[in-house]
């Protein structure tokens, strides 16, 4: 029989085995020894052994435990630790957890609970940014399993580090077997692992401060204060009479003066943002009188121009077609959700233009263009480089359709929407943009939105529309990037080659994948990938809407940690006519 007793967290069992059960040493049966196990909060159950009889400051000792190491539990539930902590296993079976240099406990009284950074990197104000402030710290056989945003292939631990200080998003680094995970806050699942084999790096501001609030006239200084003929109680009184009398003169002046002139526009304060508001005279300036033209698409033209802000930065200016009629408020509204998003595989708004009918945006610009001239051009670039952007646009859509305050429906993905940094990595241009433009543009319904080759079916079949419209785009492009050719080639002399969704199926069916690569001898190393791959793109592009996984389950697919199925048909009612 055992003895049951009830503690706060814990529940605590004592066993005496019976003979010949099993012994803990050779030489002594288990009659010998008191047996506890213990369920404890975290859903750990270990029991743990004393000898009998006890003397003196003998303590249990661990036996087994189920699961034997509740810190590398990965994605399974709750982490023990909280975010941005580390876990590490105690000898007793049990975890600690410790926040990593520059963090501490958002409750010093919950030891695992989360940690927060004790200072900002301003990622909001690049321009700002100052790596100087800045330094890392090195932890071996340690990382945090989630908030992955760009993977490196290829690395050193050397560039792996100055990759991640160089990077205002970047907050810790990973590196193991060549390979570098940049993450961002925040971080979950951390634990230390002697298996792992990992280098991490965790930045963190050199002063490990924020900036400090002032303190308050105490007994510490107050014989300093008392030195001079006034009263402190006194000067106090005075200042802070002072003080709200002027307070209260600004409020009312402000209340008077906006009562008499109500403003046309909104300013920029009225934006929960950082963008930065342009005059339509300053853009033109920027632009040489938009006369560098980048590019034209679905929602305006793209200017070329540089703004004056020390040594002058480049900029792309998109002057977008009309708008929604008497849309100030929607133009707002959706200015407010894109001014929010701040992601490694989104191009970064800078800042806008509302004045009359002239709307405009103004965002960083990237030298190596769209995606678009990249693969479609007369050279190919590496098989590796192309994974790496298919995997960067995919981290992009998933971010804007789970991990976005907003839900954001691009509605138009297709390689010249998608920009390369210096880099190469991939970046989603013109996210958002579809409910500014006019009403009569954007019913769902009525006129189709996106772009001849990579619109979904459901466009076209009064269908709701949904995430799975981006699913199918993006589906669409991982073909054009594995073949380097586009969605509609009708100048092909070979007529089954014009639909490039249905040629690669064609030759995936019939076993003859090779010929969608052309015979590229660096993709056709890796001949499983090149059809697990292909096989992403199939479930991408099915007709049937609820058939097309998620962007998290397409991510998941690429990064190879989910079995990727047999895809059926993807248009089997057309193809059955």
């Amino acid at each position: 029989m055992g003895i049951l007793c009830l503690v706060p967290k814990n529940l605590f069992i004592l066993l005496k085995l019976p003979r010949g059960l099993f012994q803990i040493v050779k030489e002594r049966p288990a009659w010998d020894y008191y047996l506890r196990s213990t369920l404890n909060f975290d859903g750990v159950l270990a029991q743990y052994f004393l000898p009998k009889p006890y003397v003196g400051n003998v303590s249990w000792k661990p036996l087994w435990s189920e699961p034997p190491n509740i810190c590398q539990k990965v994605r399974s539930g709750p982490s023990v630790c909280g975010d941005n902590s580390i876990c590490t296993l105690k000898a007793d079976k049990r975890p600690t957890c410790e926040c990593p240099r520059g963090y501490s406990l958002l409750d010093p009284n919950d030891p695992y609970g989360t940690c927060n950074p004790d200072f900002r990197q301003d990622c909001d104000n690049e321009l700002s940014y100052s790596k100087d402030l800045f330094d890392v710290q090195v932890l071996t056989n340690t990382d945090w399993n989630t908030s992955g945003y760009e993977h490196l292939y290829a690395s050193t631990a050397d560039t792996c580090s100055q990759s991640c200080f160089q990077d205002c998003l970047c907050d810790v680094a990973s590196y193991s077997n060549e390979t570098c995970w940049k993450k961002k806050l925040p971080l979950k699942y951390g634990r230390e692992d002697s298996s792992l084999n990992a280098k991490t790096f965790i930045k963190f501001r050199k002063d490990n401060s924020t900036p400090q609030v002032p303190k308050m006239p105490g007994s510490d200084n107050k014989k300093k204060i008392r030195t001079t003929s006034v009263p402190v109680e006194s000067i106090l009184l005075f200042t802070s009479i002072s003080l709200n009398f002027m307070f209260g003169a600004a409020v009312c002046f402000r209340f008077f003066f906006r009562l008499q002139k109500k403003p046309a526009k909104f300013t920029h304060s009225d934006l929960e943002t950082n963008l930065r508001s342009f005059s339509h005279k300053e853009l033109e300036e920027a632009t040489n009188g938009f006369n560098e033209e980048l590019g034209k698409g679905s929602f305006g033209v793209v200017y070329k121009g540089i703004i004056q802000v020390g040594s002058g930065v480049e900029v792309a200016v998109k002057k977008l077609k009309r708008v929604i009629e008497d849309g100030d408020k929607e133009f707002k509204t959706e200015l407010n959700i894109i001014g929010k998003t701040h992601h490694k595989n989104l191009v970064h708004l800078v800042g806008y233009c509302d004045e009359g009918q002239q709307r405009l945006l103004v965002y960083e610009f990237l030298s190596n263009g769209t995606l678009a001239s990249f693969i479609f051009g007369d050279e190919k670039p590496s098989w590796r480089q192309r994974m790496e952007i298919a995997y960067g646009v995919a981290r992009g859509l998933l971010y804007l359709h789970e991990e976005c305050t907003t839900q954001i429906i691009h509605c138009d993905i297709k390689p010249q929407n998608i920009l390369l940094d210096d880099h190469c990595n991939a970046r989603i241009s013109d996210f958002g943009l579809a409910k500014l433009m006019m009403t009569n543009q954007s019913k769902t319904h009525t006129t189709i939105k996106g772009t001849k080759g990579y619109v979904a079916p459901e466009w076209f079949r009064n269908m709701a529309i949904t995430t799975k419209v981006d699913v199918y785009s993006f589906g669409v492009v991982l073909l054009e990037i594995i073949c380097c050719r586009k969605s509609v080639d009708m100048e092909n002399n070979c007529e089954e080659k014009a639909i490039l969704t249905d040629w690669v199926y064609d030759c995936y069916q019939g076993g003859v994948l090779e010929l969608v690569l052309d015979h590229e001898v660096d993709a056709l190393d890796g001949k499983i990938k090149l059809k697990e791959t292909v096989k992403i793109a199939l479930w991408c592009i099915q007709e049937d809407p609820s058939l097309r996984p998620a962007m998290g389950k397409v991510v998941q697919m690429l990064e190879g940690v989910v079995e990727i199925h047999v895809p059926p048909c993807p248009s089997p009612y057309n193809r059955a006519t």
